[in-house]
């Protein structure tokens, strides 16, 4: 935020009692004041710099437009519509790269910065594997585990999303710099929800981690030790945000995994040992988020919600009961794969290119309407 001490609460309090942004910035210090959680230090910062802000505000912008960065909002089309549903959710979104947020389907991979080699192996496994389904790895480029997952992503030919805990100029950790311009050039992007210049913080990591949980339809935490801020992201994925929980176990006797297993051992966490584990487990929240009803199912994770079907022309169900819709391209798909294609069949057939052909399929698999046998694709 433009001002200090105004974080995406407290601007969305703040926006919702006022009005809008301007007039926040032109409202009297006890107008202020009277928004709950504005204490008189922060109604008169905004007071006092709100004047100003508008000026920084353009610069701010110049500057990330000479970076190749683009400032997406909550209100426009290209803001991920999962994060959109959490509560604490960015207002603002600094991002290089591509982010389709309206058909998004991303699955948080997290885990330990001093990753064993276990720990790499597993992340790169479920990174590869998630990546070629069409799933999008929603990580914190970090060492270890984090980076360990996007690399596999990209190397795939997948799509992957750094949340990073620094502004666009900066970099972190530094020797990733060149990587994190692999991920923008493969499709991938790198977000964030600070200012351009904001050096890399300890202070900033845990609220990244929430970003990480709201982009995603759950998270899989792949050996975590007890101090591991890879916990924070689990915890808020599960009581914050209703989101899937999952976790790889480790060796029992490994300090590297005692908290990934204890997430497995209270019950906090669903065991994954595979990929086809994590498409099961997001299976309905990918339904709900396909067909616009995630919020309402999922957004309130200690409530409860009544969702409708929709209709369909598709004759297809899903195993809960009910018809489904389907795209225009997915329905395109369903015809190229006739009585069975490969993947490139049916993107020469359609004439889609292949990462779109893989997310959607990924879709239809969830949904049940295709099923692999092989490199065969059948319909489900």
């Amino acid at each position: 935020m433009m001002v200090g001490g105004v974080g995406s609460v407290r601007a969305r309090r703040l926006i919702e009692s006022l009005g809008s942004a301007g007039a926040v910035l032109g409202a009297e210090r006890g107008r202020l004041r009277a928004v709950r959680g504005i204490g008189a230090e922060t109604a008169g910062r905004i007071a006092a710099e709100g004047a100003g802000c508008v000026e920084r505000a353009r610069e701010e912008l110049e500057r990330a437009a000479g970076a190749g960065v683009r400032v997406v909002t909550i209100e426009d089309e290209g803001y991920p519509a999962l994060l959109r549903e959490v509560p604490n959710g960015p207002l603002v979104l600094y991002v290089r790269g591509e982010l389709d947020g309206a058909r998004m389907y991303g699955v948080g991979i997290v885990g330990s910065r001093r990753a064993t080699a276990y720990g790499i192996e597993q992340a790169e496994r479920f990174g590869a594997g998630l990546a070629q389904a069409g799933l999008v790895v929603v990580s914190g480029g970090a060492r270890g585990v984090d980076t360990a997952a996007h690399r596999a992503a990209v190397r795939v030919g997948g799509r992957t999303v750094v949340v990073m805990g620094c502004g666009h100029g900066h970099c972190y950790p530094p020797e990733n710099k060149g990587f994190f311009d692999e991920v923008v050039a493969s499709g991938g992007a790198l977000v964030s929800e600070l200012t351009m210049g904001v050096a890399p913080s300890a202070e900033h990591f845990p609220a990244r981690n929430r970003i990480i949980s709201g982009m995603s339809l759950g998270v899989v935490v792949i050996e975590a030790p007890v101090s591991s801020g890879a916990l924070i992201t689990a915890r808020i994925a599960g009581e914050e945000h209703g989101r899937e929980v999952m976790a790889v176990p480790g060796r029992v006797d490994s300090e590297s995994s005692e908290g990934s297993n204890g997430l497995l051992k209270d019950g906090s966490a669903s065991l994954v040992t595979g990929v086809a584990d994590v498409i099961a487990l997001v299976e309905q929240g990918a339904w709900h988020a396909h067909n616009g009803t995630h919020g309402a199912r999922y957004g309130d994770a200690g409530g409860e919600a009544v969702v409708e079907e929709k209709s369909t022309t598709d004759r297809s169900a899903l195993a809960g009961g009910g018809v489904v819709t389907v795209s225009e391209s997915q329905q395109r798909i369903l015809e190229a794969i006739g009585e069975g294609r490969s993947m490139d069949e049916v993107c020469r057939a359609t004439g889609m290119e292949a990462g779109q052909v893989a997310s959607e399929v990924t879709m239809l698999e969830i949904r049940r309407l295709v099923v692999r046998e092989g490199s065969v694709l059948r319909r489900g």
